[in-house]
């Protein structure tokens, strides 16, 4: 039996979603420990019931794709809209450096995977799913390109794969990335800090909040909105600023919208997602340079997260698990061998490259969290070694920018280009 939902109920189903993911964030210390996102913890559970529901009783759910497709075009023009290529200057060479370091990693990883995939008898596509879609990509990506890969390219299940393969990615990130550095910092012959005792009250401030925590209690509110809604720090969000960025996302969108049909069998195709990411970055840079614009990132954030959210809940809502019954065992040994290989690259190239001090051992525990998970669990990652070491201002400047927005503009190019290859 089908039960098709209309916009309506599923934008109430999602946000249920996203409650429930809260409450499970909150009283599962697991979910916190390795930043799972709340539309993730939630959306699990709803899949799972969906799934029942079908083994059972045979219900198949339909939900309304418009909403779902027009919250993923949004993430991706947050992402767009948030680059501001002006910032490179600020992280100076290291971050060029990186960057490239991160890049040639992602062609690994898709390497590895289409190779993978092909050895193992799956679709060589499948092999970009459990590489740079899901893993380095994580959720967001992996629902996009899931949906274009069962649209376009006829891959039964690329979705439903590509969120399971990002959901491992979180955990195997998280949990490798400090035991890696730790092994790193003990080849330099670092001791751990001594826990301060008497911690001072910028101390206190900086141990108690970060920017991507999942706690949502009194006091973590209270300490957030003393610093980040000061008005000589942070401007607030305003009916007016909030119309300013929604121009701004209407502009990427329509870009992307017209990019689209003009690129229809034409060499320069691609995912409509990609082209909403391109007219962020062009909007973005295009404002900022030529027009001193003072861009409002922190509303262009709400509402890229709000998107990613709504995305996610949906996304995983229109999960069909069953059709992950023959893939499981070939797509753990693929991940297992992703997991191998992003240790092995973190310890001879990104270490190396990156200067083989503190600061690269630092960027390497950054690396593995958002080269398998996202970068709040490269940020996780890397406030567990310093909690335990020493500072590394550097690190914390160069691995949000690339983890954030420049890793995302890279993955889609490479992307693209493996996926019009001859033999895919």
């Amino acid at each position: 039996m089908e039960i098709t939902l209309n916009g309506y109920y599923t934008l109430i189903l999602a946000t249920l979603v996203l409650l429930m993911g809260r409450f499970l964030v909150k009283r599962i210390k697991f979910l916190e420990d390795f930043n799972i996102p709340e539309p993730v913890a939630g959306g699990l559970v709803a899949a799972i019931v969906v799934y029942i529901l079908n083994m059972v009783w045979g219900y198949t759910f339909n939900f309304h794709q418009g909403l779902q497709t027009a919250t993923m075009l949004m993430f991706f023009a947050s992402i767009g809209l948030s680059a501001d290529f002006s910032r490179l200057k600020a992280g100076g060479t290291p971050l060029l450096i990186f960057t490239i370091v991160v890049s040639v990693f992602i062609v690994l990883q898709d390497i590895v995977g289409v190779a993978m995939a092909s050895v193992l008898g799956l679709d060589p596509l499948l092999g970009l799913v459990t590489g740079s879609i899901a893993l380095t990509g994580g959720h967001g990506t992996a629902g996009a390109w899931g949906i274009t890969l069962e649209e376009d390219y006829g891959v039964v299940g690329a979705t439903t794969l590509g969120i399971a393969v990002a959901t491992y990615g979180l955990v195997a990130g998280g949990i490798i990335g400090g035991p890696v550095a730790r092994r790193l910092i003990r080849r330099l012959g670092l001791k751990p800090t001594p826990a301060n005792p008497n911690p001072s009250d910028i101390e206190k401030v900086a141990g108690a909040q970060s920017l991507y925590s999942t706690k949502h209690d009194e006091d973590s509110a209270h300490s957030n909105k003393e610093i980040f809604e000061r008005p000589d720090s942070m401007r607030f969000i305003t009916a007016s600023s909030t119309i300013e960025t929604l121009a701004l996302f209407a502009a990427a969108l329509a870009f992307a919208d017209v990019m689209t049909l003009l690129a229809t069998d034409t060499w320069f195709e691609l995912p409509t997602f990609v082209w909403a990411l391109a007219g962020g970055v062009i909007i973005r840079n295009v404002l900022t340079t030529l027009f001193n614009f003072d861009m409002f990132d922190r509303s262009i954030d709400v509402f890229g997260n709000a998107s990613l959210s709504l995305f996610l809940a949906m996304a995983l809502l229109s999960l069909k698990l069953w059709q992950l019954t023959d893939l499981a065992g070939p797509v753990l040994i693929i991940l297992l061998v992703q997991t191998a290989i992003m240790i092995i690259y973190v310890y001879l190239i990104t270490f190396k490259v990156m200067g083989k001090d503190y600061d690269a051992a630092v960027l390497s525990a950054g690396h593995c969290g958002f080269g398998m998970g996202a970068t709040p669990t490269a940020i996780a990652n890397m406030q567990a070694v310093t909690d335990r070491y020493l500072p590394s201002p550097k690190a914390f400047l160069i691995v949000p920018m690339v983890g954030a927005f420049f890793v995302d503009i890279v993955n889609a190019t490479i992307l693209q280009i493996f996926i019009k290859l001859p033999f895919m």
